[in-house]
């Protein structure tokens, strides 16, 4: 089965077709580098992460660009407040670019905790900014812009495709909108290419320009960067739902007003994690990290599991008794496959089938884990059983390659035979001394759906 993608431009599910194949250029919003990233961000580099894996089952030779904007992201979307990195060193007592070094480092822990593989290409805003007045001198050139007395911004209404991506209304939203805080502003949509800094105040972070000293707004970066490593027009952008109507949007204009050129083939966007079914996020103290779920007694690869139980364009309620059920089955599936032979060389094909035809049926990872738990309680030899769930985590990540078999001694696995034969003989005492027996000699037997699993104690 091919490749079958949901493009947010589109709003409908295509075959995924690179523009130049074999090779994809893949550019994923990366993190704003003021604070630790919760868990409802990290959904959507998991989400990426499968996507990634996909293609290069398919065949694909995936280049993965990621930002880290260490600059210019302004604590409101319209372009004011606080540069939140600025506001993150005022925080901690301590520089922007020390903010930016310590949040950039956890950011990758958290990564490989989670057992998601980094970018093939990092790039840093603060990298860049030369790159970024340039595209906007294109702009410029081009009549794009306008100055009022804080920056030079975008004139929205000079792309006559703007908001086609969120399919906003950009004529009932002029029509409709409350006095903008900056009344400068020629249209609520414009927003802000490169910001002066304020009068009076120096700011860590600023540069000279053609305009006056200052820095980027935040859209530009993206733009300029992923141009610059994947070319004008690349294959797919990804990021989160809320980057649809406002950063995304804004990326599309200026990237396509600059070049003339179809900025990204496909865009796709992952649904919000929620807790209290809203929505995580730092500004509502509502967050965890991965340290939180760690101190409570879960894994990094639990919280993947929990991820992998929802279609990534699906919202997520996040609750400690769903990471609960999530633990549970994650340990028993590793617990599985301590108990199995070697893999055999040919797997549960019609299995192996089902589960790739659903992933790649637009990533859908939930009927995917049917299709694994199913294949578990098969009358497939256990080896063969083996090798197809390798073969599944090389999309899932759930790091069962690195599970180490238990080495179960001859005569265990006698006494475990015996009490199967006990329990289907309906005789419960002797299945009972039978498992303290197993007990007494270091070991654990657990009855599940798919047949006893024996731990060491």
């Amino acid at each position: 089965m091919p490749l079958k993608l949901f493009n947010t431009l589109s709003r409908k599910i295509e075959e995924f077709q690179p523009i130049r194949p074999p090779k994809v250029g893949f550019y994923a919003c990366g993190p704003t580098v003021y604070d630790r990233a919760h868990i409802g961000n990290l959904r959507a580099y998991i989400f990426e992460d499968i996507l990634r894996r996909t293609l290069i089952h398919n065949g694909c030779q995936v280049k993965l660009v990621m930002n880290i904007t260490d600059v210019g992201h302004l604590t409101s979307d319209a372009d004011e407040g606080e540069d939140k990195l600025e506001k993150g060193a005022k925080r901690e007592n301590s520089s922007v670019f020390e903010i930016a070094e310590k949040y950039t480092q956890l950011f990758k822990q958290d990564l490989k905790a989670l057992n998601i593989a980094e970018p093939d290409v990092w790039l840093k805003a603060t990298d860049h900014i030369p790159e970024q007045i340039e595209l906007i001198k294109k702009l410029e050139a081009k009549g794009f812009t306008y100055k009022t007395s804080d920056g030079i911004y975008y004139d929205t209404s000079k792309f006559p495709h703007y908001g086609d991506l969120a399919k906003l209304n950009v004529k009932g939203q002029k029509e409709g909108a409350r006095v903008e805080v900056n009344q400068e502003k020629r249209n609520p949509t414009d927003f802000a290419l490169w910001k002066f800094s304020p009068q009076g105040q120096k700011r860590q972070m600023e540069w000279e320009s053609p305009w006056g000293v200052g820095f980027p707004g935040w859209h530009i970066e993206c733009s300029a960067m992923s141009m610059k490593a994947l070319g004008e027009s690349f294959d797919i952008h990804t990021g989160g739902v809320d980057h649809i109507p406002v950063h995304h949007t804004n990326e599309i204009a200026q990237s396509e007003g600059a070049t003339g050129r179809r900025f990204v083939k496909y865009w796709l966007h992952n649904e919000f994690l929620l807790v209290d079914s809203g929505k995580m996020a730092k500004s509502a103290g509502n967050f965890f990290t991965l340290d939180d779920l760690q101190e409570k007694g879960f894994s990094p690869l639990n919280y993947r599991y929990f991820v992998l139980g929802a279609h990534y364009r699906s919202k997520l309620n996040f609750t400690l008794e769903g990471l609960k059920a999530s633990q549970n089955a994650h340990e028993e599936l590793v617990n599985r496959l301590a108990n199995m032979p070697s893999e055999a060389k040919i797997g549960c094909a019609d299995f192996e089938n089902n589960f790739f035809e659903a992933i790649n049926n637009d990533l859908n990872t939930p009927q995917g884990l049917a299709v694994m738990w199913e294949m578990l309680k098969s009358d497939n030899p256990d080896s063969a059983k083996k090798a197809s769930l390798l073969k599944m985590d090389e999309i899932l990540g759930l790091g069962l390659a690195k599970v180490n078999p238990i080495k179960i001694p001859k005569e265990i696995k006698e006494l475990v035979e015996k009490r199967e034969v006990a329990r289907k003989n309906k005789d419960f005492k002797l299945s009972d001394e039978i498992r303290n027996r197993i007990v007494e000699k270091g070991f654990q037997v657990e009855d599940t759906e798919g047949g006893p699993l024996v731990r060491v104690r």
